[in-house]
């Protein structure tokens, strides 16, 4: 299942990669999140991928800016988000993936976020570790907060979570440097791959999370809640780092 879900989220990647820059329809879910046709056309090809293949599994999808779930197996699901980065990409900035999950019975055992721009390919199985074009990668090292890059996103509802503009600031005074490049499923793979030491966010959905989270753990890192409690991709908000920083990361979102 691994390999099928590297293969799928490269062609879909490749399917954005030959659209990107030449978008002609836009429309929006909410008053500021985008729906492009690059979206749609990835969302339906990995769907008729999977339905041909594991025409039994479960979808959690994104369709035309709702989620569905398609299918009726819930034991084992995908969780697939084909365009992370959608306003990134809608204005042509270069950072934007197709990310893909399966969960079986509540427990996420395949994760893939694909980067076209970079032919990047973070892939992770339950127990078997994670991997970037192939290699094992791990969590960074860095073990102090003050020494740590971290990275994070804006909610489209950043009007009403009064916390957001404290934690950020307070991030931005106590690292080396916060970044916010609009990919949570990127932002979560750097993280695993060590380019980044944490990552924290609000307003996040499953399909935002469900690779990055396996990702991370199985390159030896955490995943939490805010206040250090078991994570859900169904209850977010979401902190991740290498483990070493973690505490630092709460004290500040607690």
């Amino acid at each position: 299942m691994l390999n099928f879900a590297i293969e799928t989220a490269r062609d879909a990647g490749h399917l954005l990669l030959e659209k990107f820059g030449r978008i002609t329809t836009i429309t929006k879910k909410g008053d500021i999140n985008l729906v492009t046709e690059a979206d749609l056309a990835s969302e339906a090809l990995i769907i008729e991928r999977i339905k041909s293949h594991f025409p039994k599994h479960a979808i959690l999808a994104e369709e035309s800016g709702e989620a569905v779930v398609i299918g009726g197996d819930t034991v084992w699901k995908w969780i697939i988000d084909p365009l992370d980065g959608t306003t990134n990409y809608a204005h042509g900035y270069p950072c934007f993936a197709v990310t893909l999950a399966l969960e079986h019975d509540g427990e996420i055992v395949v994760g893939v976020t694909f980067d076209p721009t970079r032919n990047e390919l973070f892939a992770a199985e339950k127990g078997q570790g994670a991997t970037l074009d192939g290699k094992s990668i791990r969590v960074s090292d860095t073990d102090e907060l003050g020494n740590s890059l971290i990275c994070t996103g804006f909610p489209y509802d950043i009007k009403r979570r009064e916390d957001f503009a404290r934690h950020l600031t307070t991030f931005l005074l106590n690292s080396r440097g916060v970044r916010r490049d609009g990919s949570a499923a990127i932002d979560m793979a750097y993280v695993a791959c060590g380019r980044f030491d944490g990552f924290w966010e609000e307003g996040l959905n499953p399909w935002d999370m469900a690779a990055g989270k396996l990702l991370i753990e199985e390159a030896g890192g955490w995943v939490t809640n805010y206040d250090g409690s078991e994570f859900s991709i169904y209850r977010p908000p979401v902190c991740a780092s290498n483990g070493r920083i973690h505490n630092e990361m709460l004290a500040v979102l607690g």
